[in-house]
């Protein structure tokens, strides 16, 4: 007999804690998930409105592997669970003279609407990019995504045996000036450089290496029919399926120690939990600052926090469109780019932005009539203190911005359908409103997140705040590297225990 199965309790349903959550639910260990929302999903949440529930978090997936290899796991496929829609037009671009151009999931359309737009020395700028993009993202992935704990050392190995990654990477220039060597045009380089903002940085302070991210959405964009949380309920589902526990509405004050060792957690109703270890799904700042008790406090280290990275400000509501052709993923471009982060950078919001638009409702072609699903996004800097009087502000800049563009709307939605900054950090206690953790400033931003596991036996992080960063693709990942974390920590802790039979012993 192996040893007995152990019990891990998982403070938050977000998507990095729901895929540990089934990980070890699926490897035979006890698990109990506690969500303090009343929906599993975390980030990936949404909200109601007259035409159903309609998305307040991420709306595409990419990277499509690191879910089916979530799924394999538990012994699953991934599409008999969710039904996903590749997406031939990856997102529609609009500036403010008119002009609009299509990225594409075939490389060679995008080159020729870039050179329709631009001329072919920019497509062929633009080609050249992606190569350099795709070479960045395979050599890193195994020592950096793939790796528990990557190290300075092992990403020096790989970039002398590859010298031409230096070039790729031009580690001396922020992505912004990487860019301005590349293409002529600017409206390339405000495209590619809001890359930045996908794990909330700017493309002025985010290293080139940044740009490999283009290369995650190249390889392909999908929409999950029903929203992204139709994701995070069938994991719930396969999670108690596995004999696992979800408690919604359920959360947690403290940590709790017993001669120094973790023993469980008390509940905000004062419910007390034994379990064997702990693993916490939100900003690894809550840690930090003491939200789960001064005992937990040096888990993990200032520099795995701070600085922040992005908040935004979100519009969820249902809406009649009229004036342009959407298509699912559309984003409207600011006029000055770096006015925007300028303001970002002094935590203001700013009056010249660029504006993410999902048309839920929509496809590659589909022009449903009618009252449809919208979710604006604009990039706000971290707040805890009250926003909310910004409404009217929000308001008209993102409503006048559009109309300018030439998209309207039958009516403006009201504040119950906007999520501050100030809102982000309510509903996410520690993260200070930020919604991708820690800052990718730097060259060696991505060495400084933390870990899976803490300075404190029995307590692992997952989600975007841990290693290897922010996104619903990384989340995943990270919840790879907590499960074999755990797991190996179980077997190399465990003691050995009797067996059935007289005389024999076996160990995990």
């Amino acid at each position: 007999m192996a040893d007995a199965p152990s019990k891990t309790i998982v403070i938050g349903a977000g998507i990095g804690g729901l895929a540990v959550a089934l990980r070890l639910a699926a490897a035979g260990q006890h698990v109990t998930v506690l969500e303090r929302h009343g929906q599993v999903g975390g980030k990936m949440r949404t909200v109601p409105s007259a035409a159903g529930p309609v998305e307040a978090g991420p709306t595409v997936m990419t990277m499509r592997p690191v879910f089916e290899e979530l799924f394999a796991a538990a012994g699953e496929r991934l599409s008999d669970h969710v039904t996903l829609h590749p997406q031939s037009i990856l997102a529609r671009h609009w500036w403010s003279d008119g002009s609009s151009l299509d990225l594409h999931a075939d490389a060679e359309r995008s080159a020729a609407a870039i050179a329709e737009m631009s001329g072919p020395r920019e497509a062929a700028a633009f080609t050249k990019m992606t190569r350099k993009a795709r070479a960045m993202f395979e050599a890193f992935d195994a020592p950096m995504m793939q790796e528990p704990a990557p190290n300075q050392l092992a990403l020096t190995k790989t970039v002398l045996a590859n010298p031409a990654l230096l070039g790729a990477m031009d580690p001396l220039r922020s992505m912004a000036g990487s860019l301005a060597r590349q293409f002529r045009d600017p409206k390339l380089r405000q495209l590619f450089g809001r890359y930045a903002t996908y794990v909330g940085g700017s493309p002025f302070r985010s290293p080139a290496l940044l740009s490999l991210i283009w290369h995650a959405e190249a390889s392909g964009v999908w929409v999950v029919e029903g929203g992204m949380h139709k994701l995070a309920e069938a994991i719930a589902a396969l999670i108690r399926d596995r004999g696992g526990e979800i408690v919604l509405g359920q959360g947690v004050e403290r940590l709790e120690y017993q001669d120094g060792t973790l023993r469980g957690v008390v509940c905000d109703d004062g419910t007390r939990m034994a379990c064997d270890q702990v693993v916490f799904n939100g900003d690894p700042r809550a840690l930090r600052t003491g939200l789960l008790g001064q005992a937990s406090q040096n888990a993990v280290q200032d520099k795995a926090c701070e600085p922040r990275s992005l908040s935004a400000f979100v519009w969820s509501f249902a809406a009649k469109p009229e004036g342009l052709p959407l298509v699912h993923h559309n984003v409207f471009f600011a006029d000055t780019e770096r006015a925007e982060f300028d303001a970002l950078e002094r935590g203001e919001m700013p009056t010249d932005a660029t504006l993410y638009l999902c048309a839920q409702d929509r496809g590659d072609t589909a022009q449903p009539g009618g009252h449809e699903r919208f979710e604006i996004i604009m990039n706000g800097a971290p707040a805890e203190g009250d926003t909310s009087q910004e409404f009217d502000t929000c308001q008209t800049q993102t409503f006048n911005r559009l109309a300018r563009m030439g998209l309207h709307f039958d009516a403006r939605p009201g504040p119950e359908t906007l999520t501050t900054p100030s809102d982000f950090s309510r509903l996410f206690p520690g993260s200070a409103g930020s919604l991708y953790g820690r800052s990718p400033h730097g060259l060696t931003a991505g060495l400084k997140r933390p870990l899976a596991r803490t300075t404190i036996p029995g307590l692992y992080l997952v989600g975007g705040g841990a290693h290897p960063g922010a996104g619903i693709p990384m989340a995943t990942l990270s919840a790879k590297h907590a499960a074999a974390a755990i797991l190996k920590d179980r077997t190399s802790t465990s003691p050995s225990r009797r067996t059935a039979t007289r005389g024999g012993m076996s160990t995990a």
